[in-house]
Order: C-alpha cells, then sequence, then structure tokens
C-alpha cells in the first residue's frame, strides 16, 4: 500500500494554526491507559511523534499524510490520520492532525470525529477545568501569561456522507500577555480536548487572524492544498 504524502501549492505561508489533551478525568484516564496499550493503539502510535502519545487519538485510524509546512515564517510538520476504513476519507471529512515544531513542541491539533456528535457539553467551570489540566501538561509554558477572553460553545464542520455535519465543544479562547498571542482549547462531549492551536498572530487591520490555519480544510481546499497525493 502506497504511503500517501502531505503536498501543498499554497506558497510562502503567512503564519498557522491548530491542538490535544490527556483524558480529563480519572475515569477517562484509565480507560485512555488500557486504549493506549492495547496493540491495535501501539500500531496507531507507531508513526506519531515523541510526547504525543497522550492526546486523545481516536482509534481506527492510520497515517495518511505527513509534511513541512510553514508557519509565521518559522518550520513545522504537519501529520494527517484518517479513518482505516475510509469512512469520510479526504479533506472536510473525519480526521486527526497534528502540528509540531521542529522541536517537536505540539502547536496544535485537531480531532474532527462524527462520535463527537453525541452526548451532553461540559459547563463553562468544567470545561475550564479541563483546558486547564491539558495545558498544564501540553503547554505549560502558556499558563504564566494565561487570560481567558470567553468560554462558550463552538462548531466545527465534518462530512458526513457526503453532506456537513456539526460538532460542538466548549470552546475556552485565551490570551497570553506575555507574547500577545491567542490560544484556545475547544473541549468535546467526551470531556477530552478537541481542538487546541498555541501562538496565534492576529492581524488586527484585517480582523482576521494571520497565522497559517494548516488544521483548517476549509483553509486548505480554498489554497488548493493537495493532502492526499499518493507518493
Amino acid at each position: 500500500m502506497k504511503r500517501r504524502v502531505l503536498y501543498s501549492r499554497c506558497g510562502p505561508a503567512l503564519a498557522l494554526s491548530a491542538v490535544a489533551t490527556m483524558a480529563a478525568l480519572a475515569g477517562l484516564e484509565g480507560r485512555a491507559m488500557a486504549q493506549a496499550n492495547s496493540p491495535a493503539a501501539q500500531q496507531d502510535m507507531s508513526g506519531r511523534a515523541a510526547g504525543l502519545e497522550a492526546l486523545p487519538f481516536p482509534p481506527g485510524y492510520r497515517e495518511v499524510g505527513a509534511g513541512e509546512v510553514a508557519i509565521d515564517g518559522g518550520k513545522a510538520r504537519l501529520v494527517r490520520y484518517e479513518r482505516a476504513d475510509g469512512r469520510n476519507s479526504g479533506l472536510g471529512g473525519e480526521h486527526f492532525s497534528t502540528v509540531t515544531d521542529p522541536s517537536g513542541k505540539l502547536k496544535g491539533f485537531t480531532r474532527m470525529d462524527l462520535s463527537l456528535r453525541e452526548g451532553e457539553l461540559p459547563g463553562e467551570e468544567e470545561a475550564r477545568s479541563i483546558a486547564m489540566r491539558f495545558l498544564g501538561t501540553h503547554a505549560p509554558d502558556l499558563l504564566p501569561g494565561l487570560r481567558i477572553s470567553f468560554i462558550a460553545p463552538h462548531e466545527e464542520t465534518v462530512e458526513s456522507g457526503g453532506r456537513p455535519g456539526t460538532l460542538t465543544g466548549m470552546k475556552g479562547k485565551m490570551r497570553n500577555t506575555a507574547d500577545g498571542r491567542w490560544f484556545w482549547v475547544i473541549v468535546g462531549s467526551d470531556r477530552e480536548v478537541m481542538v487546541f492551536e498555541r501562538d496565534i498572530v492576529w492581524a488586527n487591520l484585517q480582523g482576521r487572524r494571520q497565522t497559517e490555519m494548516w488544521l483548517h480544510d476549509r483553509w486548505l481546499e480554498e489554497r488548493g492544498a493537495d493532502f492526499l497525493r499518493d507518493a
């Protein structure tokens, strides 16, 4: 089977996006550890960067592409996983993607899985607690200068059978007062993080983010990015 490699026709990149978590509650942590020790999980994680095993990697996914990308003028690595059974594959479909810098530090991840349509969202305080626990593990350097802007429901779109579906999570948008950059954590109905992005530069005059959005399929499609070309 050919390994599909990430390509982009985007040209010089503007800046980046993307996020992840350990299980937030003791019960979930135990279940996550059991899953991580299973043969299937070990195979899933075999190609993942060291230090990312604590992310809520969904079972039954495999790597479909990886490549170097530019973020705010720096280098990063994007890795994309999709369902091994081929359901909702390709841009716009279900996927788990990570972005890391050359040192292996997590810059962001997204977990677009249809299982997140089920269940009730955590409340504001519970979402905050889960987010802080996640940051303490995956981005402790952001905690000292953290300032919360808001915590509220947030919708993401993923295709299901060729039709758009909605995944809703509780988004905590925050700012690092040390450098003025933004970051956020979105907690899913399963009480695990579904999206994390950090070091987002905001272009105030344009009223939009400047950092590239490598974790966002719509952004990739608009720029003609081909992530699934056979090598």
